[in-house]
């Protein structure tokens, strides 16, 4: 009989950490903790494989399932001496879901699940506190209803917020046993006018009710939004955790936090956390009371830490630490509950960090000895990185402070004021920079968050919902900010007598907790120490080279500077747009002769000679591909009446003269159109000039500096007789520079693979080839038939619809597009075994790209300036998952 349920806790742990493919991760760790000595309930794990079967049998459970489910809830029962549904000691219990990875908020959990109205009197008896009882019961009340039932959570919230107007208190411990059955009541009669059906009494009930919820949260819109942001298969499916409760709300001597081995935003190895007296779970990540911080060393002056109002509860969870960051080797986020002074571990996971702090925490484990050098490059999210790259605000830039809340996530940023996920998603898809001011975020805000460049609360603390998923995002975020009154009905926010209205713009500095008004000037982030360390250790792991995408000595200049090892894709159309040089680019295509285009030519030669001597100076002895002209020659010419007129009058051309060449060399499908070396055929001069220009830039760079080696790229190419055609006419040009100058220098000459065609045929074409520069972004296009300007109109739907799996654009596409690298490859090298090979597309910084890349045998990757550390990491990565199983299978 298949085995769908693992049992943990209370001397019997079926599972382990290594079972997290099927436990999940709260399942397997929750087995692991246990089976390590730490004090976790009892309880019991539904695997991924019942998820499965739920989905793939239309929402029902194998056969099977119920019998073993009764099995491991007696065992329960066992262990804690209370019986599920009994009227005087009844056993509560909570049901969580656990994916195999962590995905914060995006699916559904319900705690207290076993009350009724007959429990709830046993509960108040066996306890001795009536209170409590009620408190419990009323809250089982609402989540159940919110998660399982589908009634609105702001109805709960109305009637609490109602009776405590009524009884004139402001927060929810201040309610009485009487006030909290009102509440039941109240709560209760809702439920049956939504629904036109009681809440349920009978706990078995309760029970497959919570599971189907668990289960069916797996597809909800916010999971499936997560999941596509993070690239996590639908087909894991979640785990469902049944475990038995304990109690945070029994009174003082009881608590719940959320707590991190070190602190998560910095690294720095101190015990970070934040608790609540008197409460459970939920109040801590959701928002609805701003916690108190776990260590005296976080704590101001009016606050009371865990550390002081409850010590032994507090030693006891610093020995937890210890002994679960010596058992996982890594950073953990904890959850736990003290029930009446007895500390109980609800879960562990690998922690959510920011880049800063990863990257400390990895090298600081490594000096350790707790780790080896491959293991702390794969710590390192190679994503991450990009965060430490954005701006930081400029200390000495004129500010004003608007108010404060807690530094949740790192980094700053400045947006136009929105205050629903809904319009920071509508305003950012028109490229607007907007931050999103909400009381709170709740999952349902995930999409707004991601397209947000910040993100500001008035409520929650460093482990609400708001922190953690922007910690995640490496979006900055202000959280807890009291001081602020947010109003959604006049869209605005206000503090200290100032006010702000939607769409007025704000900075957040997420490392300080501060909110300014207006736009704050930033500085560029200074890169060493952790960092330099980091990249060290990942150089002396890859095999991959990486350059990078430049035409510019701003490019070029940052991205030496973050460890670009040449350029892979230098345009040389981008140089032509320059206001110094376009009129002799629009002079050369109205030219009908070959005289006339040479003569404009000649005007574009000492820009371009100048262009190349910069880039060379800089990449000094590095390699530098350059693309000869690529796109077709009416993209350079005025499109507007207006301006083709004006065009005309600053060229001295008879503008109908002009608005005819235009129509002659307008294309239907220009992507498709006379562009490329199709160009340097048409008008051999063109590339005869630029070849010039690099030859003459090459040599004379070599006089004061190391030689750079030009690798000058033939764009478009189909068939080896264009690259034959080309490439003599490049190496016709530069034995006339050779001779002229009584100098020579190292070059290549290759091509660009960015057609089906060029990649079938690439063994032909590698004899006529130095190298292979594969055109991702083209080939892409070209193997699925669409354009990239075009297909976000689609793009979208077919993800959501799982027809794709990834943005093709964004991250390669392995089956298609790779199958026609991987076949270009092989036989451009079986031709000629010393074939430099790389891509230049955007995917050279993509991190699962590049381990394609790696698994190909490429020589090097180019990507844009800020993303060259993203590749080495991901490089070394991908090299250290090809040498190491056990990476590799994680």
């Amino acid at each position: 009989m298949a085995k769908w349920v693992y049992n943990f806790g209370g001397g019997v742990n079926d599972g382990n950490v290594a079972l997290r493919s099927l436990l999940g991760s709260k399942g397997a760790n929750l087995a692991e903790m246990a089976s390590i000595g730490l004090p976790v309930p009892p309880g019991f794990t539904l695997t991924t494989e019942v998820c499965a079967a739920y989905y793939n049998n239309d929402r029902n459970y194998p056969a099977e399932l119920k019998c073993q489910v009764d099995e491991a809830l007696a065992r329960i029962e066992k262990a804690v001496a209370r019986k599920f549904g009994d009227k005087d000691k009844p056993l509560l219990v909570s049901v969580r879901s656990g994916a195999r990875v962590s995905m914060p908020g995006m699916m559904d959990t319900v705690l207290n699940l076993g009350l009724t109205d007959e429990t709830v009197l046993g509960l108040a008896a066996a306890s001795g506190d009536e209170r409590f009882a009620w408190d419990t019961y009323r809250r089982f009340i609402q989540m159940y209803g919110a998660v399982v039932l589908g009634v609105e959570h702001h109805r709960f919230e109305e009637i609490i917020e109602q009776t405590k107007v009524d009884a004139d208190v402001t927060e929810d411990t201040a309610l009485s046993p009487r006030h909290w059955r009102e509440v039941v009541g109240a709560y209760k009669k809702m439920v049956v006018e939504e629904l036109g059906k009681p809440f349920p009494q009978d706990p078995q009930n309760q029970l497959w009710g919570a599971i189907g919820a668990v289960f069916g949260s797996w597809m909800n819109p916010r999971a499936n939004v997560y999941r596509r942001l993070h690239e996590i298969p639908a087909d894991w499916g979640t785990a469902v955790n049944v475990q038995a409760m304990v109690f945070g709300n029994m009174g003082d001597d009881c608590a719940t936090g959320v707590c991190f081995t070190r602190d998560p935003s910095t690294g720095e190895n101190e015990f970070y956390g934040e608790y609540l007296l008197n409460a459970q779970g939920e109040d801590v990540v959701a928002g609805i009371r701003t916690p108190r911080p776990l260590s005296k060393a976080y704590a101001k002056h009016d606050e009371i830490s865990m550390e002081e109002a409850l010590p032994e509860a507090y030693q006891e969870l610093r020995k937890v630490r210890e002994a679960l960051e010596k058992h996982y080797q890594d950073m953990q986020d904890i959850e736990f509950t003290v029930q009446q002074n007895k500390l109980y571990m609800l879960q562990t996971r690998t922690g959510k960090r920011s880049a800063v702090a990863a990257l400390r925490i990895a090298v600081e484990m490594a000096n350790a000895g707790l780790l080896d050098h491959d293991t702390a490059v794969m710590r390192v999210n190679p994503a991450a990185l990009d965060r430490l790259l954005h701006p930081t605000l400029d200390p000495k830039a004129e500010r004003a402070l608007f108010a404060t809340g807690l530094p949740a996530s790192p980094g700053a940023a400045s947006g136009a004021v929105v205050f629903s996920a809904d319009e920071a998603e509508a305003r950012a898809q028109k490229g607007e920079a907007v931050i999103l001011v909400r009381v709170e975020t709740t999952p349902e805000d995930i999409h707004g968050m991601h397209a947000a460049r910040g993100i500001l609360t008035t409520r929650g603390g460093m482990t609400s919902h708001a922190a953690v998923v922007a910690r995640g995002m490496g979006r900055p975020c202000v959280a807890g900010a009291g001081g602020i009154g947010v109003d959604y009905i006049t869209q605005t926010l206000s503090a200290g007598g100032a006010c702000l209205h939607v769409g007025e713009i704000v900075t957040i500095d997420g490392s300080t907790g501060e909110v300014y008004v207006g736009a704050v000037r930033m500085i560029e982030p200074h890169l060493s120490g952790d960092f330099g360390t980091i990249m060290k250790w990942a150089d002396e792991a890859r095999r991959l080279q990486i350059r990078t995408n430049a035409e510019t000595t701003l490019d070029a200049e940052t991205a030496r500077k973050y460890g670009a090892e040449g350029i892979g894709l230098c345009r040389t159309e981008h140089m032509f747009f320059d206001a110094a040089r376009i009129g002799a680019v629009r002079q050369m295509i109205m030219s009908r002769d070959v005289v006339g285009r040479r003569s404009a030519l000649a005007r574009l030669l000492p820009f371009q000679r100048e262009d190349f001597i910069a880039l060379f100076r800089i990449m000094e002895g590095l390699p530098v591909t350059i693309r000869l002209l690529d796109p077709p020659l009416h993209e350079f010419l005025p499109h507007g009446e207006a301006e083709l007129a004006q065009v005309a009058g600053t060229l001295g051309m008879d503008e109908a003269a002009m608005r005819a060449r235009f129509a002659e060399l307008a294309e239907t499908n220009p992507m498709l159109g006379h562009r490329g070396c199709r160009l340097g055929i048409s008008f051999p001069e063109i590339y005869e000039m630029q070849a010039r220009a690099i030859f003459e830039a090459a040599v004379e760079v070599s006089k004061i500096a190391r030689a750079p080696v030009p690798e000058i790229m033939i764009p478009l190419v189909s068939t080896r007789k264009e690259l034959d055609i080309t490439r003599a006419q490049v190496e016709s040009v530069a034995q006339a520079v050779f001779e002229e100058t009584g100098k020579t220098i190292d070059y290549k000459v290759g091509t660009m693979i960015e057609l089906p065609r060029a990649a079938l045929l690439a063994g032909d074409i590698a004899v006529a080839a130095a190298f292979f520069s594969f055109g991702t972004n083209d080939l892409t296009q070209t193997v699925f038939g669409l354009s990239r300007d075009d297909a976000g109109k689609f793009l979208p739907v077919y993800l959501e619809k799982g027809i794709l799996s990834k943005d093709p654009f964004v991250s390669l596409d392995v089956e298609g597009v790779g199958s026609l690298i991987r076949i270009a490859a092989e036989r451009g090298r079986a031709k000629k075994p010393g074939l430099k090979l790389g891509i230049c597309g955007e995917h050279g910084g993509d991190p699962a790209s590049i381990a394609f890349c790696e698994s190909v045998g490429l020589d090097y990757v180019s990507c844009s300036p800020y993303r060259v550390p993203v590749a080495r990491l991901a490089a070394a990565q991908a090299a250290i998952k090809a040498k190491t199983p056990h990476f590799r299978d994680n």
